[in-house]
């Protein structure tokens, strides 16, 4: 292999949940995580927008039976959202890419269940659930926020003996934004979109 071979980026398209007008990026958390991945890699891609209502015969044959997202790489289809993620991060490595995994494992779980306790809250038909649901989901978003306020082990001064201060980070496990962000972030977003609709209307 040559070295310009090697300098080359990878040939990657990214096929993503196309929004209401059959055109647009969709409001899609598992297409805006692997979007978000491959940006933050730095590495050249192409993004196409699928319309679920008319998908395309070659993309039916591309992937069949299996709803955006998904990727090709060179070529090769790959259609699960965290085995994508772990592929990318092992394929576009350091030096040339950036590392993204997180430095402490507590990040990776930091408000994993806020989504699922907001689908239930938002799907729910029940009226009588509403109040345990809602307070379900304001515990979970509670339960992110100490976390995102309480000091990571590297912003601890082991030789202090005043107080444990508030950690003042940017993001989940620091002030860079890492594949934990990139899984959360996207659905965080949708929760807020969502939770404004609904209190608007009522």
């Amino acid at each position: 292999m040559t070295s310009n071979e090697e300098d080359k980026d990878p040939d990657i398209e990214l096929f993503v949940k196309a929004g209401s007008d059959g055109e647009s990026i969709g409001n899609c958390p598992f297409s805006q995580r692997l979007f978000m991945i491959l940006w933050l890699k730095g590495v050249v891609f192409n993004v196409t927008t699928v319309d679920l209502k008319r998908k395309p015969a070659d993309l039916h044959n591309l992937a069949p039976g299996t709803p955006p997202p998904f990727l090709t790489f060179n070529g090769e289809v790959r259609t699960d959202v965290n085995k994508i993620e772990e592929f990318l991060e092992e394929m576009l490595a350091p030096p040339k890419y950036p590392k993204l995994a997180a430095k402490n494992k507590e990040s990776n779980t930091a408000g994993n269940d806020i989504f699922a306790k907001f689908s239930a809250y938002i799907k729910n038909t029940n009226p009588g659930a509403n109040a345990s649901l809602e307070k379900g989901l304001l515990k979970a978003l509670k339960k992110l926020d100490n976390f995102l306020n309480s000091p990571l082990p590297d912003e601890i001064d082991v030789d202090s003996t005043g107080e444990e201060k508030c950690s003042n980070r940017k993001y989940l496990d620091g002030n860079e934004l890492t594949l934990a962000d990139c899984n959360l972030l996207p659905k965080l977003h949708v929760v807020k979109v969502m939770y404004r609709w609904e209190i608007c209307c009522n």
